[in-house]
């Protein structure tokens, strides 16, 4: 188990209201967030994804070098990439995404890259920033998000409201963006590397069949939870893509931040909440504990789960689980078995790499 880490910062409260609808943000802002919502619930990878990448005629060194940010991307491209290219990701886990500044050695590893796989969306500038400015000519950046849902499926929420101009980056929570996010590292390092394009192919079609199957016991795994039982109070933001794809409804997020502590009036606002649809569980993070959420669990009774997980693999680099699909699994699997649902068969699930993972992953 990875050491947790103290909250930096103060806590920063995002409360939906009790009245469907009707929040702060205006009930076309709503409408907007809904029907956004209903499209990601149809989601299908785009053509533009499945044909990521430009045509090269093949990696300068021995082996194709692929950059990644963070850890779950990182995870899904070196399942695709095997042994036929060199994958370094560059976000340290349990890091801030959304505010890391890389190092000077960022900028050096970046100068030799033929692919950078970055989230896009806006999740992590200040890197996406590094990558640009020290690339190669030749090397390609390549927004995985931005390629994968289009401004009309961009959700905005609590944390990503509409106004700040950034949607909800975390699209990797949601399986089926994420098996779009194999295809897009297919096809860019198949364009990039013809030689091995076919073995990208295979691993990506390979990978994807275990994402589908983990999103089929997911969704039998939903079914088994009671309609009311199926809210989310989490730590962060990070679920979003996800609830619109099971039928979860987010009530809200507490999260790091450099805002002041929630308000009183905040609190009680989120505890009558919370009481009155008698939420069965809260999530709070196993990398950055949340006294509020724990102080919001004993004042409602409500159990409090501080496990999940949005960016940060189970375990560590070389561990069995410390991979996308073990931290989906293992977030699935908490959700379901503390919101009251049957989660056997998701714990059943072989979460074993399509290919052998040799990436950096920096901790």
């Amino acid at each position: 188990m990875r050491a947790r880490r103290t909250m930096v910062g103060a806590a920063a409260l995002a409360v939906a209201l009790l009245a469907p609808g009707c929040d702060d943000s205006g009930s076309a802002a709503n409408l907007d967030a809904s029907a956004a919502a209903a499209r990601v619930a149809q989601f299908k990878c785009p053509t533009q994804a499945v044909n990521a990448g430009e045509a090269r005629s093949g990696p300068a060194a021995s082996k194709l070098q692929v950059i990644t940010t963070v850890a779950p991307i990182t995870s899904i491209v070196a399942n695709v990439a095997g042994d036929r290219a060199e994958v370094h990701g560059v976000i340290p886990e349990g890091e801030d995404s959304h505010t890391y500044e890389p190092k000077p050695s960022v900028a050096r590893l970046v100068s030799h890259a033929d692919v950078i796989f970055v989230n896009g969306l806006k999740l992590e500038d200040p890197t996406k920033e590094i990558a640009t400015e020290n690339a190669p000519k030749s090397a390609q950046v390549v927004e995985m998000g931005t390629l994968t849902v289009t401004p009309d499926e961009y959700i905005y929420d609590f944390s990503f409201p509409k106004d700040g101009g950034k949607p909800n980056p975390h699209l990797w929570t949601d399986p089926p963006m994420a098996s779009c996010y194999a295809s897009i590292a297919a096809s860019t390092m198949a364009n990039a590397d013809p030689v091995n394009a076919s073995y990208y192919q295979a691993n990506a079609i390979a990978y994807i069949a275990k994402v589908n199957q983990l999103d089929s016991l997911m969704t039998a795994a939903t079914a088994t939870i009671a309609p009311d039982n199926r809210k989310l109070l989490t730590y962060h933001d990070a679920y979003a893509y996800f609830a619109a794809h099971y039928g979860y409804d987010v009530i809200g997020a507490i999260q790091v931040s450099s805002f002041e502590d929630p308000t009183p009036k905040e609190v009680a606002s989120l505890i009558t909440q919370i009481k009155t649809e008698k939420v069965p569980a809260i999530f709070g993070s196993e990398v950055f504990p949340s006294p509020v959420l724990a102080e919001i669990g004993k004042e409602t009774g409500t159990k409090y789960v501080d496990k999940l997980r949005d960016d940060d693999l189970p375990g560590g680099p070389g561990d069995a689980d410390h991979s996308y699909l073990g931290l989906m699994k293992f977030d699935f699997v908490t959700m379901v078995s503390n919101l009251g649902g049957d989660a056997s068969k998701l714990q059943a699930f072989d979460d074993a790499d399509v290919a052998n993972d040799s990436a950096d992953y920096p901790q």
